[in-house]
């Protein structure tokens, strides 16, 4: 049990030295108490505690000086002190870039290669959109060399890499690539090109051509701005569309690589045969699934996606032939088309064993172009420094001055 002491605050402290006076002891306490009644006592405990207060108060004054540098420091880092002429900069890149993703889509739009209503021929139409498409190209390119935005800058070296890789298509119809990245317009070179050419080299049905691939990265350039717009607000749409043609696609290849849908049923003579009609219902399903995530995933600017779907595209062209021999054709953009009497007078057990390879060839990319699209991978983070895909990602890029 602890023992309180209440101390009146008109009472005199001496009653707390009472008893004490016949020890030596207490003699030293008496004297202490004189020293303090006097006042000695009191200037001294004054001039002590002065002094280590004075040097308690130095050492915070250091502490708080140091711990406001280091905030500073850290605050300088978060919001970098940038030129005009910086902020400029950021500001034409962030606009440029949106700017010339609407030029791209004109080139993109098949009724730029048609005559329109009002006269306007498709050469004067095509002529018009690849002039902007330079001009816009070039600013965005200059405003990114002195741009801070390293995500945006990043995507476009990217689009600067991919007109390299291109150069010789882009010479066909009077653009060259110069030395510091920009391009250049031959505009009597692109009046005399056949049209079809710009068409082909923009063309967003090839996912791996130059126009997706510039289309794509311009997109992840894009969205790194960090605000949602109405046109993202679609795209997420059209990606829960394609998870969706993804996800049965995947449902179908599980059935088609598996024994269960090839176990043979009786007739009525007896005799076993394989369920024909139950057989080509998936394959039918499975055409039409990826179709479906063809049209749909082909447009994403996600990454992942465009990655997974190139090689899923890839495998499938490779097989184009083996395909041919059940009913199942490849058009030019992909697509798959199943010719019912071909089909149901193959050899299935051909059909299982094409399948089992095939399907399991592209089962974890269909697996994957789901995933990417259900979370919504950081599109910078799905490519390396030289434009090649990986999916481990969060690499950075850095832009040639």
């Amino acid at each position: 049990m602890g023992i309180g002491i209440n101390v009146g605050m008109d009472q005199d402290y001496s009653y707390l030295f009472q008893g004490m006076s016949g020890s030596t002891g207490g003699q030293n306490i008496l004297s202490d108490y004189a020293a303090i009644k006097n006042g000695s006592y009191g200037k001294l405990m004054k001039s002590y505690y002065g002094s280590v207060g004075s040097q308690s108060t130095t050492a915070s004054n250091k502490t708080a000086s140091t711990g406001n540098m280091l905030d500073r420091i850290l605050d300088e880092k978060r919001h970098p002190k940038v030129s005009k002429d910086t902020q400029e900069a950021n500001a034409n890149l962030t606009s440029g870039i949106s700017s010339l993703m609407n030029t791209v889509s004109t080139l993109q739009n098949e009724n730029t290669y048609t005559a329109s209503k009002d006269g306007t021929s498709a050469a004067d139409k095509v002529v018009s959109a690849v002039k902007n498409y330079v001009s816009q190209y070039n600013d965005v390119v200059n405003a990114a060399k002195g741009s801070t935005l390293a995500n945006k800058t990043a995507h476009v070296a990217a689009v600067m890499r991919s007109s390299e890789a291109n150069a010789e298509k882009l010479a066909e119809i009077g653009i060259t690539v110069n030395e510091d990245g920009t391009l250049q317009l031959n505009q009597d070179k692109l009046k005399a090109a056949d049209i079809s050419k710009v068409q082909e080299l923009f063309t967003k049905e090839n996912v791996t051509g130059y126009g997706s691939t510039v289309m794509s990265r311009l997109g992840f350039a894009n969205v790194s701005a960090g605000a949602v717009s109405s046109t993202d607000k679609a795209d997420e749409e059209q990606d829960k569309t394609a998870y969706s043609g993804a996800a049965a696609l995947k449902t179908d290849i599980g059935k088609l690589i598996s024994d269960s849908l090839y176990e043979k049923i009786k007739a009525e003579d007896g005799t076993e045969e394989y369920d024909i009609g139950k057989l080509f219902d998936t394959v039918k399903s499975f055409a039409g699934n990826y179709n479906s995530m063809l049209d749909t995933a082909r447009s994403s600017y996600n990454s992942g996606v465009v990655a997974n779907l190139t090689r899923i595209m890839e495998v499938t062209a490779r097989n184009k032939d083996a395909l041919g021999q059940f009913g199942i054709s490849v058009d030019e953009k992909g697509k798959l088309t199943v010719d019912e009497d071909v089909f149901k007078n193959s050899d299935m057990s051909k059909v299982q064993q094409f399948f089992k390879e095939y399907g399991s060839s592209i089962a974890t990319n269909v697996s994957l172009v789901n995933y990417y699209l259900t979370t919504q991978a950081n599109s910078a983070s799905g490519y390396t420094a030289d434009g090649t895909y990986n999916v481990q990602g969060n690499l950075r890029y850095d832009i040639e001055s």
